[in-house]
């Protein structure tokens, strides 16, 4: 009898650690990687993804997050929810760090996941727009920006070229979006502008993934707008531009999100698109000192991930951020729970919430210029909330803009709200004082 009970106590504390966390065993901090190299996304997805694997071979090659090595995983999505959702399932149990979904309509169906999982979702200038509310949203961190915080620095924009915001009164806006959780996003702050401003806004849906445009451009054609934002991704960018050029739309009337504000959107149409506008959450270029040494330590010694000439690109530098602030959590997170050690998804998520990259900090990574300063807190999982424009000369992105904030006065009530209805909805309740402070 003493043998059979030691045999099942032996199988059950066997059962016990093949079941415990993958960090509890872990020498390693596992960062999965969702992307889509296939597809009509791809030429976007692509320089997203080497931008964060050659920004995790250069912490390896320095050293690692105090000592910490990376290891990580590839999973293809395909833009695809669906597959998103497979690759979360598939990878979350290895001791997933954090998740960049890479998609919005992933976020979407990952959002109701991640608090019971443990994991958070960090959501660079994408996603949903109200999770900017750490109080209702634990788990989500829309850093550097929202789809409403773009919208409202995109009409910023417009209003001071037209001299003033009184001067948006009767005129027309546009939104041309791709027909998806993303593209319908800004809508709402869109709508609250008009109402404030009095333009008329115009809203024409583009069936993903965009390749058929031309009844859209029509409707732009009849109607008449005097700007059109453009809310786009992979190949409807590059579509929409060919159509505006078709229709004889002027290109300096259009403003793109930042995700319609890269190199793919523009170099095959070439000449032909100078003069568009687009957000910029972050510079270009090889000037930054990241981006050296990562030309340094990574491709010269054949370990790049893509092309050389892809390097300090628009979106390969925006993994680079991405995955930048990913290891700065972790590094933050050791800070209070023990340097040398890989940390957990729920330490992780701490690390998020408690950023506080001042410029000094930045300089010493090597962003210096790259990003403004970005602080979060417990009701605050954005951290910084500016932006600014640049426009395509027909050959490069240039003609920089001053730096725009979006106007909180607007955003706020709105995220309140949306998170409010959100926790009712799921009957959340509200983190106290207590939580925030754990």
């Amino acid at each position: 009898m003493k043998l059979k009970s030691l045999a099942l106590a032996l199988a059950a504390v066997s059962a016990l650690a093949a079941t415990a966390p993958a960090f509890a065993q872990a020498k390693e901090q596992f960062f999965p990687l969702l992307v889509y190299r296939t597809g009509p996304y791809a030429p976007n997805g692509t320089p997203w993804a080497n931008g964060k694997q050659d920004y995790i071979k250069l912490i390896n090659a320095t050293g690692g997050i105090n000592g910490v090595k990376i290891s990580y995983e590839e999973c293809e999505t395909g833009y695809a929810t669906d597959k998103g959702v497979e690759c979360y399932e598939r990878l979350k149990d290895k001791g997933a760090t954090l998740i960049d979904p890479q998609a919005t309509g992933i976020t979407f169906a990952l959002t109701d996941k991640a608090p019971a999982d443990k994991i958070p979702l960090i959501t660079l200038g994408y996603g949903l727009s109200a999770s900017q509310d750490g109080s209702v949203f634990k788990w989500n961190f829309p850093l550097m920006g929202s789809y409403w915080t773009a919208a409202d620095i995109l009409i910023q924009h417009i209003a001071k070229k037209e001299g003033g915001a009184d001067k948006l009164k009767g005129k027309k806006i546009t939104l041309v979006y791709h027909d998806s959780p993303f593209g319908k996003e800004p809508i709402p702050l869109l709508q609250e502008r008009a109402k404030m401003n009095g333009f008329e806004l115009g809203l024409i849906p583009v069936a993903a993934p965009g390749i058929e445009q031309k009844s859209a451009w029509l409707q732009v054609r009849q109607s008449r707008p005097d700007y059109v934002l453009l809310w786009g991704w992979g190949v409807m960018n590059s579509t929409a531009l060919k159509e505006a050029v078709a229709t004889g739309y002027p290109r300096e009337k259009m403003y793109g999100v930042w995700w319609a504000g890269a190199e793919p959107d523009v170099k095959d149409v070439g000449a032909s698109a100078k003069g568009y506008n687009a957000l910029a959450l972050n510079t270009s270029g090889t000037q930054p000192k990241v981006i050296q040494d990562i030309l340094k330590n990574v491709h010269d010694k054949g370990q790049g991930t893509g092309p050389r000439d892809e390097v300090g690109s628009v979106l390969y530098t925006r993994g680079l951020i991405i995955q930048m602030l990913g290891v700065e959590a972790v590094r933050r997170a050791q800070e209070r729970f023990g340097k040398g050690k890989v940390m957990t998804g729920e330490q992780v998520r701490w690390g998020l919430e408690n950023l506080a990259l001042d410029q000094k900090k930045l300089d010493a990574l090597g962003f210096a210029g790259v990003l403004r300063p970005i602080s979060t807190s417990c009701q605050d999982h954005m951290g910084s909330t500016w932006a600014r424009v640049h426009t395509w000369d027909g050959a490069k992105w240039g003609g920089m803009s001053d730096w725009y904030q979006a106007d909180e006065q607007i955003i706020k009530p709105m995220v309140k709200q949306a998170g409010d209805k959100y926790a009712a909805e799921k009957k959340l309740p509200k983190r106290d004082a207590s939580d925030c402070a754990a």
